[in-house]
């Protein structure tokens, strides 16, 4: 008989152990809810780290998913197939981008953009072959690959992994003094999240990105914002940059792109970097596949034309006052944007994994990052009655601590 236990135990037996997940099966989801094999159902406040924007199992982005899969899936781009463009002509007009390039994954779109941005570095703003440079921020996530945690600063992301790949120098997250004095005349790019989100949702001071706007433009560097896990509506606007008032020069958005369905990632850019890219120099088997592409327009459609992205903005008002007016000696910082949120701990509470079981036991699954944060982000489908019932019980546990 297959049970709880018995699965744990496969995967631990037989799995490499380089996730360490709450104690929890899930077999089934809907909307905010998902269910565990004993039919226990739980408020999801992680979305599949905002991949599930649009709640468990659209039922329109599900019956796209059917449709297409009826018709035709993969032609790799050897051929051209008849969503790719409809695909381009939607997120070009909802986002304003010149030139769109699908792959799958967020670190392969993170990836995509390096190798863009260093090929328009040499072509087109003459830095000498094999010199250009990209600043990133310290405390960054923009995911796993051999390139991508050559620049991390985490030391469980980097430790035994290198020799690492040269050409990256990393400033200070929110600290415009440091972006300027890190950029010189090799500098071609800088890499950087809006929010900085497996950080532990930080939330840069007002002003930075303005700053980093200018001086970008000033000295003709690429601002690339990896909007993967804030793009898509998450913090109550369709990009996070919109907050700041600025627009970056290439966009990369992941994750909610799907709605959960299938991975998709685009990096979104001016004509000028993406249009260094020549036939053999950059692909992906299947990105912007027929697939992907009419799963991604169901995504995007459900997205804007349910009003996902106001209730984000609205339920996520809402959620960060509740959690605010939690009386409890535990809790150091409330924050975040929309409902993309987050409560520091103070060390003395112990970690937040704790917490987070405790929330489990209440129906909620969120999720710990950095010892003592716990990260909470839950669909944009939330109601306000979810919102109520969850602050409740966050308040249940963290006040009785």
């Amino acid at each position: 008989m297959t049970t709880t236990a018995s699965l744990i135990e496969t995967e631990y037996r037989l799995g490499a152990h380089n996730y360490k997940p709450l104690d929890v099966v899930l077999s089934r989801g809907e909307g905010v809810y998902v269910w565990d094999m004993e039919g226990n159902r739980y408020l999801d406040c992680l979305s599949a780290y905002s991949a599930v924007n649009q709640g468990h199992c659209h039922p329109k982005i599900f019956k796209a998913m059917i449709e297409q899969a009826q018709k035709l899936t993969l032609t790799s781009r050897a051929f051209r197939n008849d969503q790719l463009a409809h695909f381009y002509e939607e997120i070009a007009a909802l986002t304003g981008s010149h030139k769109v390039l699908p792959m799958n994954s967020g670190a392969e779109a993170v990836e995509t953009a390096i190798k863009a941005v260093r090929k328009w570095g040499y072509e087109v703003k003459g830095v000498a072959e094999d010199k250009a440079e990209i600043i990133v921020c310290s405390n960054n996530f923009h995911g796993r690959t051999m390139g991508i945690v050559g620049f991390s600063t985490d030391p469980d992301a980097r430790t035994g992994f290198g020799p690492f790949a040269p050409g990256f120098k990393v400033a200070p997250f929110g600290d415009i003094d440091a972006f300027r004095e890190a950029i010189t005349e090799n500098t071609v790019a800088f890499l950087v999240e809006p929010i900085q989100g497996e950080a532990g949702v930080i939330v840069p001071p007002a002003g930075y990105f303005a700053g980093v706007r200018e001086l970008c433009t000033k000295y003709g560097i690429t601002l690339i914002l990896d909007e993967i896990q804030t793009g898509l509506g998450r913090t109550g606007k369709l990009l996070a940059e919109e907050h700041e008032g600025i627009e970056a020069d290439v966009t990369l958005i992941g994750k909610a792109l799907s709605g959960g369905f299938y991975p998709v990632s685009a990096v979104l850019s001016n004509s000028e970097v993406l249009g260094v890219l020549k036939p053999g120099q950059h692909g992906s088997t299947f990105g912007g596949n027929p697939l992907a592409c009419a799963i991604a327009r169901a995504a995007l459609k459900a997205l804007t034309e349910e009003g996902m992205i106001e209730n984000s903005a609205r339920m996520g008002e809402r959620f960060q006052t509740g959690l605010r007016d939690i009386r409890s000696n535990i809790i150091k910082d409330v924050r975040g944007r929309g409902l993309m949120l987050a409560v520091e701990l103070v060390p003395e509470a112990g970690g937040a994994r704790k917490y987070c079981e405790a929330l489990k036991a209440r129906g909620i699954l969120a999720k710990d990052t950095h010892g003592d944060t716990i990260r909470i982000a839950p669909p944009l489908v939330i109601t306000e009655d979810q919102v109520d019932w969850a602050v409740e019980h966050f308040a249940a546990v963290l006040a009785s601590a």
